[in-house]
């Protein structure tokens, strides 16, 4: 059990210091901070595999890398969508 919340934890940290690197939020607050941390590191270590410290299964610069990629992804269809609009 306190595995998985600091999971969650080590997610938002990690999703939050990504909208911070780039300088824009991702919707949702926390809990978008939460998911963007956690599917940025399975984006991050997919592409730039499984190197540097790791903290409760996440390998930190490959995370970070994945969520800055998943911010600025959504960050641009979220920009498409309210033109569209």
């Amino acid at each position: 059990m306190f595995s998985f919340i600091w999971f969650l934890i080590i997610g938002g940290i990690l999703g939050w210091l990504a909208s911070l690197i780039i300088g824009r939020d991702i919707p949702g607050g926390i809990i978008g901070n939460i998911i963007a941390g956690i599917i940025g590191a399975w984006i991050g270590g997919s592409l730039f595999g499984q190197w540097g410290p790791a903290l409760s299964d996440f390998y930190i610069f490959p995370a970070l890398l994945g969520s800055i990629i998943l911010i600025l992804i959504v960050s641009f269809i979220m920009s498409l969508m309210r033109k569209a609009a």
